[in-house]
């Protein structure tokens, strides 16, 4: 492991290890009385399953740093093509939970293939346009093909319904095509062939709101004031989540010591997380993570500025909007500044695909930047 330690961004892996900690700690806290009250299971038990899925993402990111990015280009479309036969199988076999069918059931665990659709889309859209842009093709219709597939995705996704996942995944392709170097007049093309695509879009929205979009999902988009619905679906989790951040001022009620999670506050171990942390730790520990965040995302963004290759270049940047869209949605979403989606916070919130994605993508990073600091090496040798 040395030999990784002396090439890897230390920061960003310093910053990666405090929120894995943290998280782990954290939703020991908030899913103990959860867990013992509704479950009959130990107070542990998703603090013990959170661990396991950060043990198995740590032998996925020595296997990672392993591979060269090069080698991506053999697996990104099969990776692609089976992750959504797997949206697409959910449709038979999937497993019901929260009201989505997102779920493989494999007993001790569950798969869900949106998250892993957020890494294929990345990966896909790294490998083909770099060599779309390295062989100086024209044909405008291949740089479509990438945000096709992941408008194809997002829409499986979002029939599950899983409007926050689905909402990532089509911002991820339109964000990552946007900031790809293609040349002017390809790049024209494909915003006109999009331009007609999203028109057809939102006409069938209109047309078929009702059969794309159920009413609690309808209900959501009535976000603001949660606190006056408080009866209701639409404002009851939310406005526990205000009532937690209150309580627990700027230095909070102490480790173990929230009120809300007694049942107050549905999912505090997974998408309601921060107000958790907030009512414990206190709003400054609260505003702590927040400025961690922008730490973090500044270093991946550094990464993708200073990767030697159009592709990994992308890689990066695509982790980059990856993470700043799902910590923006979930935090705007529990301050009721957006609609709630159910978008879980990266490294803190429980999830076992989402997390295992999110550790795979970073370790790419640090392979990148591993690479990237071997090119540079080796263009200095070449000036001596």
């Amino acid at each position: 492991m040395k030999k990784y330690l002396a090439k890897m961004d230390l920061w960003l892996l310093f910053i990666t290890i405090i929120y894995a900690v943290l998280g782990c700690i954290m939703i020991y806290s908030a899913s103990s009385i959860f867990t013992f009250l509704t479950q009959d299971v130990s107070s542990n038990y998703y603090f013990i399953r959170q661990c396991i899925i950060l043990f198995f993402s740590l032998i996925a990111s020595i296997f990672i740093l392993n591979i060269p990015t090069s080698k991506y280009r053999y697996f990104s479309l099969f990776y692609l093509l089976a992750v959504i036969a797997s949206l697409v199988g959910l449709y038979v076999e999937g497993h019901i939970a929260n009201g989505t069918a997102g779920w493989y059931d494999l007993g001790f665990f569950s798969i869900q293939p949106s998250e892993f659709a957020k890494s294929a889309i990345i990966i896909y859209m790294a490998v083909t346009y770099n060599s779309l842009i390295k062989n100086n093709d024209k044909n405008f219709i291949k740089y479509l093909i990438p945000v096709l597939a992941c408008f194809v995705m997002a829409g499986l996704i979002l029939k599950q319904p899983d409007l926050g996942s689905a909402l990532i995944v089509g911002a991820l392709g339109v964000l990552i095509f946007i900031a790809v170097p293609i040349k002017k007049d390809i790049k024209l093309k494909c915003y006109k062939a999009f331009g007609v695509l999203a028109v057809i879009g939102v006409f069938f929205l209109i047309l078929f709101s009702d059969k794309i979009f159920n009413e609690y999902q309808r209900k959501r988009l009535e976000f603001q004031n949660p606190c006056s619905r408080y009866r209701e679906s639409t404002g009851y989790q939310v406005c526990n989540g205000f009532i937690a951040i209150k309580n627990g001022g700027l230095f909070g009620l102490g480790f173990g010591n929230s009120t809300q999670k007694y049942l107050y506050l549905p999912e505090s171990h997974t998408d309601f997380i921060f107000p958790i942390i907030v009512e414990e730790l206190g709003l400054i520990v609260g505003i702590g993570i927040i400025i961690g965040y922008c730490f973090m995302l500044y270093r991946i963004l550094r990464i993708s500025l200073l990767a030697n290759n159009i592709r990994n270049s992308i890689l990066a940047y695509g982790t980059f909007i990856f993470l700043l869209l799902h910590i923006l949605i979930n935090l705007l979403g529990v301050l009721a500044l957006i609609p709630l989606t159910g978008v879980p916070l990266p490294l803190l919130s429980y999830g076992g695909s989402f997390n295992l994605n999110v550790l795979a993508l970073l370790s790419v990073c640090q392979k990148i930047h591993m690479e990237s600091k071997k090119h540079l090496l080796k263009e200095k040798i070449k000036t001596i």
